[in-house]
């Protein structure tokens, strides 16, 4: 059998209504809104994976997991994505709206948080000038959106007619 795996970082479930918030911000977005509980980080998409695959998978996600201190995730702005940063042009379509974090050093990368997937040919029909613009800093009582990371999962994507469902195949602590 065969399974659409990635590692993630799931969210607190007050951070995911906190951005689940966001959609009634830009109600004219041409845009499918990511439901509020799929809403994580990935780590490592690796597609589709071989019931002994899964096994290697879950023994080297556990052993990784071992290695590393809990620590702290914030978010901090609202934006489109890919950034031009990531390799797109500036001048280029966006496809996303992304919450963005700052860098993990443990994972050495910059997190972001899939919110909504842009309907590309409806976005660009917009005149330019109509697009909302998309680029807010996230202002909570202490400037950004911070949780505690204390595990990473191994997830399961099983596409579905009304979206993606995600589940949970194993939860693997982080060192304390």
């Amino acid at each position: 059998m065969r399974h659409r795996i990635f590692i993630a970082i799931n969210l607190p479930e007050n951070i995911k209504k906190k951005l689940a918030d966001y959609q009634s911000k830009w109600p004219d977005l041409p845009a499918r809104w990511t439901r509020k509980e799929n809403l994580h980080i990935t780590l490592e998409f690796l597609g589709d994976t071989t019931d002994e695959e899964l096994l290697e998978v879950l023994k080297t996600t556990e052993e990784t997991a071992r290695k590393h201190e809990p620590f702290f995730i914030n978010l901090k702005k609202i934006v489109y994505g890919p950034s031009a940063s990531s390799g797109q042009a500036q001048n280029k379509i966006p496809r996303m709206v992304w919450a963005m974090g700052e860098k993990i050093k443990e994972f050495d990368i910059t997190p972001h948080i899939t919110l909504a997937r842009l309907k590309t040919w409806e976005f660009k029909q917009m005149e330019p000038e109509e697009r909302p613009e998309i680029n807010e800093d996230i202002f909570p009582p202490a400037g950004g959106l911070s949780f505690e990371v204390n595990s990473i999962e191994v997830m399961e994507s099983e596409l579905k007619r009304g979206g993606p469902k995600y589940i949970i195949l194993e939860s693997c602590p982080l060192k304390n």
